[in-house]
């Protein structure tokens, strides 16, 4: 009975000494993010369409954009992965028509979509827009220290403000196809478009490869200029710096 009590009278100062130890606990890495190459420089390449288009514009072919941006990140001091990048570039749009005239430089009240199917046209038509843009995105890297082979996700907007617009057409033929005239005729007029443009973005991807979106959340004509279009486009970005 002795040795089972002295066991455990043992057994229980033991366990209370071990138990009044602290843990020893391992110190936080600071994690130095600083020069980190996280997609300094964006390019995108994308396909773009007007949601809300009326059937009486013809457009044909793949409608392309072109955006290239320089961006600043700042990472979270509370969390690394996570970031808030802003920059500057240019945006743009190209919208190809099918047997459209686009009356850019009318001085009408709305911009005039005419269909010229059954009249001598240009072969190739489009529509060019160009904006100065601001993009703003909230960001997250699963690997915050090798971003270049990490998986990443960015929610975002773009500010942006008309720097041009015009329509070019090529090769003046008639209503058969038949060549009448090898020229190019290019007309500039920004007068029916609203002054910024304001988009909803999201890109996804791993590493230096990620595919986009874009939304216009404004009309692109102004107030009674014409149907309320709104560009969006899909594509891919390539990242890098």
């Amino acid at each position: 009975m002795k040795k089972t009590l002295l066991l455990v009278t043992t057994f229980l100062l033991t366990t209370a000494l071990f138990a009044q130890e602290e843990p020893k606990t391992e110190s936080k890495k600071n994690i130095n993010l600083s020069g980190r190459a996280n997609d300094h420089l964006l390019i995108q390449l994308g396909v773009t369409n007007w949601a809300g288009k009326p059937d009486s514009i013809n457009t044909k072919g793949l409608s392309r954009s072109f955006n290239m941006y320089f961006m600043f990140d700042f990472p979270f001091r509370t969390n690394p992965h996570l970031s808030l990048a802003i920059g500057a570039g240019v945006g743009t749009d190209n919208i190809y028509f099918d047997k459209m005239y686009v009356g850019i430089k009318d001085i009408t009240p709305a911009l005039q979509f005419k269909n010229v199917a059954d009249t001598s046209h240009f072969k190739k038509y489009k529509l060019t827009t160009a904006y100065l843009e601001a993009p703003i995105e909230f960001r997250y890297s699963s690997n915050p220290l090798t971003p270049n082979s990490s998986y990443k996700f960015a929610l975002g907007v773009k500010i942006g403000t008309i720097l041009n617009a015009h329509v070019k057409g090529k090769t003046w033929e008639d209503k058969n196809g038949n060549t009448l005239l090898d020229y190019t005729q290019k007309e500039t007029g920004r007068h029916f478009f609203n002054s910024y443009r304001f988009l909803a973005t999201a890109r996804f991807g791993r590493g230096p490869f990620n595919i986009f979106g874009s939304y216009q959340l404004n009309k692109l004509l102004k107030e009674g200029a014409g149907p309320d279009v709104r560009p969006f486009t899909i594509g891919f970005t390539l990242s890098g710096l």
